[in-house]
């Protein structure tokens, strides 16, 4: 990839590895046009990594009757379905009735969810008794429960989804780099200053390069207000940043496949409490934040929120000392200075400056793929690129296989056709077949696969997106880390120091996920 950076020149240069700017390598580099993806840190480090695990279509945008919005993202929801079930499959959510007129406005909201669905619904919703509901969520409140309401949305693992996209575009040779961050656009002097190409440091030797493409997207989400003043120092941001918060518990909080949806909580947002990889997410928080940041982390006041207002729903009530990780994400919400956070439409925004640098905003993960085809549409017509139609509809993405042949195990699901690849590497080294951590569902060679086949770096992509284990478990993670850094260095061609500070780094990173830190 390296040696291709500084020998090729490119149509498409996308800055931002995360969903947004993925999705766009995809889409240009399956459409024909030449295409270059740079990551400053690694793909999914930010917002990317850090959602709810859910492809859905937005059940809160329905009482704001913005039914074109529900309806793309249920559009988006079903192709996603389509094009990678071994990332994303179905999952139930149980509504709980505490009044008698929940059921009917409830169950008429989710037949109109249903509705806007269409043919890729995933399933109809459903009236449940009392009994019915106990049994399909057993750990719901139980004084005053009427009965609930099931529907359907569907659930993955974010991270990973990321990867198997920067694999699908590679696939199709687009180059993609990650530590590699765009310090300067670079101006045509034969075309009145129009961005022309980046300057670009390789965070990992030192060395700079200078690429030249016929358009620049800016997909840095969160952090995209930086990329428009490099472009031009005045001006105005675009994003405004909400940071919302999830708690992870064990399986104990919702000791059934599905997931439980509380309408409206302290603030008007919605809270869910979700069975994900062995374990259970409690969310979300909707606090709006003046800077965006790397690692964002979980406030006091929204830790205590969440835990208010699962209590409130609960009947074994999680405390503090449960939590085995928090961990905060940045919505990159289009700027709206009159209305707060939680009103603003996750609708994406494109944007083309004076000099052609063409920026995406907003959005969310369910629609990544219309939010890609949307940018190079732009940008191919900025660029004067050949007219070429979107082919993402029906690509299928790297791992696909058939939802019926695919494993039970959600983590090996998660590999797809690569699985056979990752459990063949336990014959090189049979320490590799044994667990990283006895409350990890990862083994050695998950983390080997990660080194050698998903540009893997350190130890910190493997623990908190090749794997999970960050947020699974913070310190269970922490206390897999220096086998993880020894399997890194022997990889990746380092020393012991290199080791030894690698564990350090995770460690120190690995605090602010512990609500004892």
């Amino acid at each position: 990839m390296l040696s291709r950076l500084a020998g090729e020149p490119f149509d498409v240069i996308v800055i931002g590895g995360g969903a947004t700017g993925l999705g766009i390598a995809v889409d240009a580099t399956t459409r024909g046009y030449r295409t270059l993806l740079l990551e400053a840190h690694d793909f999914a480090k930010g917002t990317s990594s850090r959602s709810t695990k859910l492809v859905h279509g937005g059940v809160r945008y329905l009482e704001q009757l913005d039914f074109g919005l529900v309806g793309e993202a249920l559009r988006e929801r079903g192709l996603l379905y389509e094009n990678a079930p071994h990332l994303v499959h179905n999952q139930g959510f149980v509504v709980p009735r505490f009044r008698w007129w929940e059921g009917p406005f409830y169950g008429a909201g989710l037949k109109l969810y249903d509705a806007l669905a269409g043919r890729q619904n995933l399933a109809p919703s459903r009236s449940l008794s009392r009994e019915a509901t106990l049994e399909a969520i057993p750990n719901v409140e139980q004084e005053d429960l009427l009965g609930g309401t099931l529907y359907h949305d569907a659930q993955f693992d974010d991270a990973r989804m990321a990867i198997s996209l920067a694999l699908t575009a590679a696939q199709h040779r687009a180059v993609l780099i990650n530590r590699a961050e765009v310090v300067e656009l670079l101006r045509s002097e034969d075309t009145q200053g129009a961005t022309c190409g980046v300057g670009v440091v390789d965070r990992e030797s030192g060395r700079r390069y200078r690429v030249l493409a016929r358009a620049v997207i800016n997909a840095t989400g969160v952090f995209s207000n930086a990329i428009l003043k490099l472009d031009r120092p005045d001006a105005k941001a675009l994003v405004s940043p909400s940071q919302g918060i999830h708690l992870v518990l064990d399986a104990s909080f919702q000791p059934s496949a599905n997931a439980i949806m509380v309408p409206h909580t302290d603030d008007g947002r919605m809270l869910f409490v979700i069975p994900w990889l062995g374990r259970v997410l409690v969310g979300t928080t909707d606090t709006p934040v003046t800077d965006a940041c790397l690692e964002p982390r979980a406030l006091p006041e929204e830790i205590e929120f969440v835990l208010r207002n699962a209590n409130r729903y609960l009947t074994h009530d999680p405390r503090r000392e449960d939590v085995l990780s928090v961990f905060a994400g940045l919505r990159p919400l289009v700027r709206d200075d009159a209305a707060e956070t939680k009103s603003i439409s996750r609708e994406h925004l494109v944007q083309v400056s004076a000099s052609g640098l063409v920026s995406i905003v907003g959005g969310k993960w369910t629609t990544y793929r219309k939010m890609a085809e949307d940018a190079v549409d732009q940008a191919a017509e900025v660029a004067g690129l050949p007219r070429r139609r979107c082919n993402t509809e029906t690509l299928q993405l790297q791992g696909w296989k058939t939802r019926d042949s695919l494993p039970a195990d959600e983590i090996d699901r998660s590999y797809g056709t690569d699985l056979d690849g990752v459990e063949a590497l336990g014959e090189e080294r049979p320490e590799w077949k044994q667990p990283l951590h006895p409350r990890l569902p990862y083994r050695g060679v998950h983390v080997v696969w990660a080194l050698r086949h998903e540009m893997a770096r350190d130890v910190e992509d493997v623990l908190a997106r090749r794997t999970r284990c960050l947020l699974l478990d913070a310190r269970a993670a922490v206390e897999a880390a220096p086998a993880v850094a020894e399997m890194a260095a022997r990889e990746l061609g380092h020393g012991a120091d290199w080791a030894e500070a690698q564990v350090r780094e995770f460690e120190q990173l690995a605090r602010g996920y512990l609500l004892d830190a």
